[in-house]
């Protein structure tokens, strides 16, 4: 009988644990993992890139990303880059690990920012001691608007091309083996 009560409160307490479960909502700027090669079939990858997908909702590119400023580039945690085998950023070596990469717009141009720093929120803490590598690129203007921040790898004949769109800007970052 003492076994029985024990186990009617252990079923109890557990069925009470499990109705009082909350579970967070989605994230208004969900993360994504983009990675080179991109097919599944290919087991052998070269890069990837973990980062949140802000949406611009009506608001104007140059607000969320404004000339000057050191740019997360996406939301919430700073966009995070590993390389799985070793590469080039504008000429510089970059050696096998993780890294976090921002953006500073400035004039049309988009300068990319490859720091050690890693698992940072934001660019609130950026540190340009830790700067690996830099390279300014122009931001071009594509006739379609894309809603939701967004990368894709492109192969390159030197190496993989990070795309980027957001709005109606379009940026190039090469890396180059």
């Amino acid at each position: 009988m003492k076994k029985m009560v024990t186990l009617v409160f252990a079923l109890i307490v557990s069925v009470g644990t499990l109705q009082a479960q909350d579970f967070k909502g989605l994230d208004k700027s969900p993360l994504d993992l983009i990675e080179y090669p991109s097919s599944n079939k290919e087991t052998s990858k070269s890069v990837r890139v973990l980062y949140s997908r802000p949406q611009l909702k009506g608001r104007e590119f140059s607000s969320l990303v404004p000339d000057g400023k050191v740019w997360r580039l996406g939301a919430n945690e700073a966009t995070e880059v590993t390389f799985y085998v070793p590469m080039k950023m504008n000429g510089t070596q970059i050696a096998v690990g993780s890294y976090t990469l921002y953006a500073l717009p400035q004039d049309g141009k988009m300068t990319f920012i490859l720091n050690k720093a890693t698992h940072v929120w934001g660019a609130y803490g950026y540190n340009q001691d830790l700067d690996v590598a830099r390279i300014t690129v122009p931001m071009t203007e594509a006739s379609q608007s894309v809603e939701a921040f967004s990368m894709a790898f492109e192969k390159s004949s030197e190496g993989v091309n990070l795309q980027m769109g957001w709005g109606k800007h379009r940026m190039v970052l090469p890396f180059t083996k």
